[in-house]
């Protein structure tokens, strides 16, 4: 396959669940008037509200919110990479932020958890994700009609190690659903996303949460995005909850990766770097 169609979903989060799962419903059903082998929620498209609220409105994988977007992808055709939501497991104290990849067919293909908790102070107050998460610990790559497609989420954009292995691995398309402070998303959003495209020469596609969230009115940035292996930003979506749908040449990813062979000439051997090494 050498072209991927991706739809991006952005939306303002609340902390009313339902409000917020049929907000993501209407969305995907949108989207889908441009055929999308993908649909790709935000990340905590299920709920953002305090650390009790998170605690008690969290939901299993077979919970009412997966459960529903099942049915959709199977009635539509169409594969929905279920953003994040936090999700109860089993036996675990903590939560876990997972994106669930569910394919045409309805059924749960993968499930990331996201590795890296968003743990900063920005825009004068502390986060500490930490609290609340449980880290993830598999870097995945999905297959998505024929096409490798690495998982990521927000913070971990800022760990360059994580892309570089997602591409080895294969990954011509990068997911990044995203919550990302306006703070930081001001200065930093698109030149992450852009800097780990041409790192590892793939497609960066990131939809993400826009205007102010629960318990305390912070600001996201929104401006879900997506970039070429080139580096160039190709699409990018207004303020507003909506749908930007671009089509990826998947040719571009190869072409990009012959004219400057940056994997072909790693040295991983010289890489072989611990922190106890001078």
């Amino acid at each position: 396959m050498d072209k991927l169609k991706v739809s991006m979903v952005q939306m303002q989060v609340t902390n009313e669940v339902e409000t917020n799962v049929q907000t993501a419903i209407s969305l995907i059903r949108e989207a889908t008037k441009s055929n999308p082998d993908v649909i790709i929620l935000p990340e905590n498209f299920h709920l953002m509200g305090t650390k009790a609220e998170l605690f008690e409105k969290a939901e299993t994988i077979d919970g009412p919110t997966i459960t529903a977007f099942r049915n959709i992808a199977k009635e539509l055709g169409t594969y929905i990479v279920a953003g994040t939501m936090k999700l109860r497991k089993p036996g675990e104290e903590k939560l876990r932020n997972s994106c669930c990849v569910i394919n045409s067919d309805g059924e749960i293909q993968d499930v990331y958890d996201k590795i890296h908790t968003f743990n900063a102070q920005v825009g004068g107050r502390t986060f500490d994700g930490s609290q609340v998460e449980q880290s993830g610990e598999k870097i995945i790559v999905t297959d998505i009609k024929g096409v490798p497609v690495g998982l990521s989420v927000c913070f971990d954009l800022r760990f360059p190690e994580m892309h570089r292995i997602l591409a080895l691995k294969g990954a011509k398309v990068i997911l990044v659903p995203a919550l990302f402070m306006l703070h930081t998303g001001k200065d930093h959003w698109e030149v992450l996303l852009r800097a780990r495209a041409i790192e590892n020469q793939v497609y960066m596609v990131a939809p993400a949460t826009h205007g102010t969230f629960p318990p305390n009115g912070d600001w996201t940035y929104g401006r879900s995005m997506v970039v070429d292996p080139w580096g160039l930003v190709i699409a990018q979506a207004s303020d507003g909850d909506g749908v930007v749908t671009v089509e990826l040449d998947l040719n571009l990813v190869e072409d990009v990766r012959k004219k400057v062979p940056t994997l072909a000439q790693r040295r991983p051997h010289v890489y072989n770097w611990q922190e106890t090494d001078n």
